[in-house]
């Protein structure tokens, strides 16, 4: 398993110099975005659909590969409606990074399912009406390979 860093860092340039600012009393786009990543993996591990849907934009759809290697396209509601409500899984998320200018942003999640798979979640959101959402998710995975 490869291990990331990520390192977050809210920078504003100003007349050429760099100004680290930070309001406290507004939540920052890095931290808006987090937290709406956060509901993903949250949401996924624990059935909550109402996070689920806070996350997601009401039309997204996901895309992944398959073993066959052709295109899968799932409906963002299908994919929420396997999520059964309160049931907790055993699902590790992580971010492992997020980049963003203006109202647009993409990021990269690690999912942990122990002694199965790790997904990389590609995702693609964007901000309108004061909130991130997210609109695209491209995923991948590869099997756990158990160590003897």
């Amino acid at each position: 398993m490869k291990t990331y860093l990520l390192f977050l860092l809210f920078v504003v340039p100003v007349l050429g110099e760099r100004v680290f600012a930070q309001n406290p009393n507004v939540p920052s786009d890095l931290m808006q975005i987090s937290e709406t990543l956060m509901d993903y993996i949250e949401g996924t591990a624990t059935g909550d659909r109402l996070r689920l849907r806070r996350a997601f934009h009401p039309d997204f759809k996901l895309y992944t590969v398959t073993e066959q290697d052709s295109l899968r396209v799932r409906s963002g509601e299908a994919y929420i409606m396997g999520f059964k409500e309160g049931v907790k899984v055993n699902r590790l998320g992580r971010i492992v990074a997020i980049d963003y200018e203006k109202d647009a942003a993409t990021a990269k999640v690690e999912i942990v399912i122990p002694n199965w798979r790790v997904f990389t979640d590609y995702f693609l959101l964007l901000k309108y009406e004061g909130k991130w959402r997210i609109m695209h998710k491209s995923y991948t995975w590869q099997p756990i390979h158990k160590e003897e």
